[in-house]
């Protein structure tokens, strides 16, 4: 997909973990935690989810990985 670089993510955020609570905050509310979890659920959530004290949280890289991957390419206007 042209035009799209979801790695600058990765780039702005300063650690090596994205909260899930903090996942619409990091996609830029493309995805809500409720999504997430709800994938996470159905076992097709983002690979390498922690769990520290009753939170969860993903590995930046794999959370974008797991974005892009869900990319679709824009309908052709023309």
């Amino acid at each position: 997909m042209k035009n799209v670089d979801l790695y600058a993510l990765a780039e702005n955020w300063k650690v090596p973990f994205v909260a899930r609570r903090e996942v619409y905050h990091f996609s830029g509310g493309i995805v809500t935690p409720r999504h997430l979890a709800n994938e996470d659920s159905r076992g097709s959530g983002p690979a390498g989810k922690i769990t520290v004290n009753g939170r969860v949280a993903y590995p930046t890289a794999s959370l974008v990985s797991w974005l892009e991957g869900r990319l679709k390419a824009p309908e052709d206007t023309e």
